[in-house]
């Protein structure tokens, strides 16, 4: 029995939809990111880009956790001596929400001709409405915090 590697023409791709509406930035990046790779598939091959297509909407929705809002820098160099700029994430959102989710997702790609092909297929809207209906995207269910923590005991609680 020898390992079997798909072929570039027997990639199948699919297209999810997801609703950064009150989903944690970092937690659903990752998440994202692994679609992208295809790591979600059993057909996954390090070497090829096997992933699939991502919509975000709701992406000014988008919650950051503790001071990040207001803290978290993100930096932009024009190239030219001196050009570095810095801006927080709460500038950001107020300008292009969208960007929020894409730079947390380009972090969690590999950074090479294979990553730049995968993040091509990320689609991010700050609002409700996107123009990709023709592909019939499935819906990705939000796991949400909340109802991860709701089986979860608190520190302080008692096992019974």
């Amino acid at each position: 029995m020898g390992t079997s590697f798909v072929k570039k023409a027997d990639i199948q791709r699919t297209w999810y939809l997801l609703d950064a509406e009150g989903q944690v930035l970092g937690r659903m990046a990752s998440r994202i990111a692994r679609i992208l790779t295809g790591k979600e598939k059993p057909s996954y091959t390090p070497s090829l880009d096997t992933g699939d297509h991502v919509i975000v909407v709701n992406a000014d929705k988008v919650r950051l956790t503790g001071a990040k809002e207001r803290d978290k820098p993100y930096y932009h160099h024009s190239g030219y001596p001196g050009g570095i700029r810095e801006l927080r994430a709460g500038q950001i959102r107020a300008k292009h929400p969208e960007r929020l989710v894409e730079a947390a997702v380009r972090g969690m790609l590999p950074k090479n001709r294979l990553g730049k092909a995968q993040f091509r297929k990320l689609k991010v809207y700050a609002g409700a409405e996107h123009p990709h209906q023709a592909q019939q995207p499935e819906r990705l269910e939000n796991k949400a915090t909340t109802a991860s923590r709701a089986g979860h005991r608190t520190a302080g609680a008692k096992a019974e």
